[in-house]
């Protein structure tokens, strides 16, 4: 099996399970510097073959392929992740990720590769998650005015008659509607991984991850995770930043179980590509995500920061409903949101990249 971004975050725990299944695996990876410090050493798996490339080379891909005499599936898990810092970013996320993902399909075009096809998606394609007005039934807000979050009001409103709206689990019919770069470029590689498998007569599976955590999240980066900067702050002995006024609500699943479900979806009997939630089910608060690292660190709650501080290109809630990953991958979440946030307060990190030290 071929793993791209093997050694990162996700990837280096998915290579782990495929070595210890007993799989040949190599690692495609470029040690990108928004995610490392240097070349990474923990968390590499000594069983696995890595190849220090670009995933934007055709080339590499082959390289890394032909090592193995051949692959029977990819996960594709190389991405440039996170809101990044503004639009400045975009030419980045856009060649890493919609292009790293052509130049790997292009690939295993030239190959004839029919296998199976993984992809590291993730929920930022819904934008806002899914509401329920009183009186509208299922409506999409309209995206967040900055106006409104400068005076505070947060919640969206029903786009029809103004009401307050009620939060529900997005599921994976929901119409995508991806509101910042990052979440374009993932709806975009999961349109090339479908269309190549469509034309290849094979499968892809998008996993469309919520929000992940848990041992060797790189430290003190924008391009990282919330709970990956706020660990990063109590760490260094300061309160989390809490934005907006805490409450915003998401799916927070253990790397473990995000390796797992990789698992399933690169093994599982499936008819067609399909895309599915990779989440717990359980809906936590960004401030619930603090208390409970704070906690670990013997520390206060933290109060949300004042004047009110919020990022234009983040949605309010988004959590997911984990019944289409049951059914058809068999995969259930097993981390509590408890113990894997008691576990997580001490686990090893990876250094923190040279520019956002």
């Amino acid at each position: 099996m071929l793993v791209t971004g093997g050694a990162g975050f996700i990837g280096s725990h998915l290579v782990d399970l495929l070595v210890g299944d007993g799989h040949e695996v190599a690692v495609l990876d470029n040690a990108s510097p928004h995610a490392h410090a240097t070349r990474p050493e923990a968390g590499l798996n000594p069983r696995a073959r890595y190849h220090w490339a670009d995933v934007r080379d055709p080339a590499a891909w082959d390289a890394a392929i032909e090592a193995l005499g051949g692959i029977d599936a990819v996960s594709h898990q190389a991405a440039m992740v996170g809101l990044g810092v503004n639009f400045g970013d975009v030419l980045d996320y856009v060649t890493t990720n919609d292009a790293g993902t052509a130049a790997g399909l292009l690939a295993l075009h030239r190959r004839d590769f029919r296998g199976r096809f993984v992809l590291a998606s993730s929920m930022v394609v819904y934008g806002e998650g899914a509401y329920r007005c009183p009186d509208h039934g299922p409506v999409r807000p309209a995206p967040r005015a900055e106006a409104d979050l400068v005076a505070g009001h947060f919640e969206p409103p029903c786009p029809h008659c103004g009401q307050p709206l009620v939060a529900e689990p997005v599921t994976e019919d929901t119409p995508p509607d991806p509101r910042n770069v990052y979440a374009a470029t993932k709806l975009h590689q999961e349109h090339l991984s479908f269309t190549y498998a469509r034309e290849h007569d094979s499968a892809a599976v998008a996993l469309r991850y919520h929000n992940v955590y848990g041992p060797r999240m790189p430290r003190d980066t924008p391009y990282a995770g919330v709970a990956s900067i706020f660990r990063s702050a109590l760490e260094a002995g300061r309160d989390p930043r809490v934005f907006e006024d805490g409450r915003q609500l998401r799916d927070f699943i253990h790397v473990r179980d995000v390796a797992r479900a990789n698992r399933l979806a690169l093994t599982a009997p499936l008819e067609g590509s399909i895309a599915c939630n990779v989440a717990t089910g359980v809906r936590h608060s960004i401030a619930d995500m603090a208390s409970e690292l704070c906690r670990a660190f013997g520390r206060p709650a933290p109060a949300p920061v004042q004047p009110w501080r919020y990022r234009l290109g983040d949605v309010r809630h988004v959590f997911g409903s984990p019944d289409l990953a049951r059914q058809t991958l068999g995969f259930r979440a097993e981390v509590s949101f408890e113990d894997g946030m008691a576990e997580f307060a001490h686990a090893p990190l990876r250094a923190a990249p040279p520019a956002t030290a």
